[in-house]
């Protein structure tokens, strides 16, 4: 009987160090919290993540290909910019990757700034499945273990005239 006692409790401490050793490993649940929102900037289409600023200009689309400039200006002490923070939306909500295989569309470096920095104009390139209105921007600057994420509208963007036919 003592034997059998012995495993019992044995068996008992294992089980209880295994309980034990499980709910340690556990994250408890936190509710998400919200993500900074973008503050005011100028002029738009703009974004501004904790003085963190995104701006875009010379918003053009031709044949599919939706290019623009991005300029960055970061006021925090350590930060970078680089294409693939920057995703764009369609009127269809595919997101789309930028793209660097058309003529003016190349890969820009990732570049570390800060204090008051600014970076840019770079070109962005995009072949989104649909490029009518709206057209949204996407941003996922990379400021620590998580961050943020926010959408710029793209407004007043120029569809170049489509080659006719003769």
């Amino acid at each position: 009987m003592l034997r059998y006692g012995a495993i019992a409790v044995g068996l008992v401490v294992v089980i209880a160090v295994g309980v034990a050793a499980f709910q340690a490993l556990q994250v408890p649940f936190q509710p998400p919290q919200s993500p900074p929102n973008s503050a005011p900037c100028s002029p738009p289409p703009c974004a501004n993540l904790r003085g963190y600023i995104l701006w875009v200009t010379d918003l053009k689309t031709n044949g599919g290909l939706v290019t623009m400039n991005v300029t960055f200006r970061n006021s925090s002490n350590s930060t970078h910019a680089e294409p693939d923070d920057l995703r764009l939306v369609d009127s269809q909500n595919n997101v789309d990757e930028p793209v660097f295989d058309a003529p003016g569309c190349t890969r820009w470096p990732r570049t570390d700034f800060n204090n008051g920095a600014t970076f840019g104009p770079e070109q962005m390139c995009f072949r989104p499945a649909s490029v009518g209105a709206p057209l949204v921007l996407r941003w996922s600057p990379d400021e620590g273990l998580f961050c943020c994420q926010t959408d710029v509208k793209l407004t007043g963007y120029q569809n170049a005239p489509s080659p006719s036919s003769t």
